[in-house]
C-alpha cells in the first residue's frame, strides 16, 4: 500500500487527500497552521465556469470538473457526516449593454454545443426569470445570463467536511506541533499554497507566481431568504447565497498591502454595490470580514504535476480564484499521477510550464 504524505491543508491538499484514500492509498496530511488555514478557510466559494466558447483543454478540464463536483461533495458528506454547504443552483448576470446582449445571445449557441444535455446556458427578460422580485439585480438592458451550470459551497466548511472524510478514511492529519514528527517515506505532494509557489520559484530566473490579497465580506439579510437561490455575477461582484441563510460577495484582487489578513476600506465598495444591486441586500448587516492571500500562479492557472528535480515529489498549487472549482478533476489527476503514473493533467496546467 503507497503511502503519500501531503503537505498542505488547503482545498487542494485535502481534496487530493481524499482522493488518494479513496483509491486506497494510505495519506499523511501535514499542515503547522490547520485546517483551511489560508485562502481555502476564506467565505465566498463561487463555482463557475468559462464562457462557452474558445474550447480548449483548460476549459474542458474545469467543466468536467464542475460536473464531478456534486458527486464529489455527496461522498464528502456521506462519508465524513460533514456538510460542505454544496449546491448547483445556477448563476444570474445582469447584460449590461447592446454589445454584451450580442455575446450572450452567440454564447447561448455555443453552449449548447460544448456543454450538451449537461447544462444550459440562455439568455432571458429580467421580467420573466423564475427569481423572486427581491433577488433580481437591476439590468440596464432588461436582459438577464443564467446558467446553470454554476454551484456555490461554503469554503471553510467544506474544507472542515473534507477533514473529516480524509479522517474517516483513515487518513491522519497533523497540524501544529504534531507537524515536527518525522515525515514517512513515500511520495510527497505539496499544496502549500503561496508560500509552496515562492520555493517553487527559489533559483529559477524569475518567479513561478506570488500571493494575491483578496477581501469579501458575509452579509447577513434583513428578511431570510429562500433557499438555493442562484448566485449573481454583478459588474464583476460575486454575490453567493449559502445554505445557512449568509450572504457572501466578493472580492478584491490587491497586489499591493500593508496587512495581508486585515481588511480594510477596499472592501466598502463591494458592500455598497452588492447593496445597490440587490433588492434583498440594501438593509443587509455585515456580520464577518475576511482577507487572505491566495496563491496566483504565473500562467493563472493551477499547477500540477511533479516537482522538477525532486524525484517522488509532486505539485498542486496555483487555485487563486478557481481552486474550489477545480478541486475534483484536480484530485482525481492527481492520485492517477502518484498512483498509477498515468498524467491525464490538460497542456497548461504542468508545472514545465510555468517555467
Amino acid at each position: 500500500m503507497t503511502h503519500v504524505t501531503v503537505h498542505g491543508a488547503g482545498i487542494l491538499g485535502l481534496a487530493c487527500s481524499f482522493a488518494l484514500l479513496e483509491r486506497g492509498a494510505r495519506v499523511t496530511l501535514r499542515d503547522p497552521h490547520g485546517i483551511g488555514a489560508g485562502a481555502s478557510g476564506g467565505i465566498v466559494g463561487a463555482l463557475a465556469p468559462h464562457t462557452p466558447e474558445n474550447w480548449n483543454p483548460k476549459k474542458a478540464f474545469q467543466f468536467d470538473s464542475l460536473l464531478a463536483a456534486g458527486p464529489f461533495w455527496q461522498r464528502v458528506r456521506r462519508i465524513g457526516g460533514r456538510d460542505p454547504g454544496y449546491a448547483r443552483s445556477g448563476r444570474v448576470q445582469p447584460i449590461p449593454d447592446a454589445h454584451a446582449l450580442d455575446l450572450a445571445r452567440a454564447r447561448t449557441a455555443t453552449a449548447a454545443e460544448l456543454w450538451g444535455a449537461h447544462a444550459v446556458w440562455q439568455v432571458v427578460r429580467s421580467a420573466d426569470a423564475p427569481l423572486p422580485a427581491e433577488w433580481r439585480p437591476e439590468s440596464p438592458t432588461g436582459w438577464l445570463i443564467h446558467d446553470t451550470l454554476s454551484g456555490r459551497l461554503h469554503p471553510a466548511q467544506a474544507c472542515a467536511a473534507l477533514a473529516a472524510a480524509v479522517t474517516a478514511l483513515g487518513g491522519r492529519i497533523l497540524t501544529g506541533v504534531d507537524c515536527a514528527a518525522p515525515v514517512a517515506p513515500g511520495p510527497q505532494l505539496w499544496a502549500t499554497g503561496w508560500q509552496g509557489l515562492a520555493d517553487l520559484s527559489e533559483g529559477r530566473p524569475r518567479p513561478l507566481g506570488g500571493p494575491i490579497k483578496g477581501q469579501a465580506a458575509l452579509l447577513a439579510p434583513a428578511t431570510p431568504l429562500p433557499k438555493d437561490l442562484p448566485q449573481l455575477f454583478v459588474g464583476g461582484l460575486h454575490v453567493i447565497p449559502h445554505a445557512d441563510g449568509s450572504v457572501a460577495i466578493g472580492a478584491t484582487t490587491e497586489r499591493d498591502y500593508t496587512d495581508a489578513h486585515a481588511t480594510d476600506a477596499a472592501l466598502d465598495p463591494l458592500i455598497d454595490a452588492a447593496r445597490a444591486a440587490c433588492p434583498a441586500l440594501r438593509d443587509a448587516t455585515v456580520s464577518a470580514r475576511w482577507a487572505g492571500l491566495r496563491p496566483r500562479a504565473r500562467s493563472r492557472a493551477p499547477m500540477l504535476g511533479q516537482w522538477p528535480d525532486r524525484p517522488g515529489h509532486f505539485v498542486a498549487n496555483g487555485g487563486f480564484k478557481i481552486g474550489f472549482g477545480m478541486a475534483p478533476g484536480i484530485a482525481t489527476c492527481m492520485a492517477d499521477l502518484i498512483l498509477d503514473g498515468r498524467d491525464r493533467i490538460p497542456d497548461g496546467f504542468h508545472v514545465e510550464d510555468s517555467l
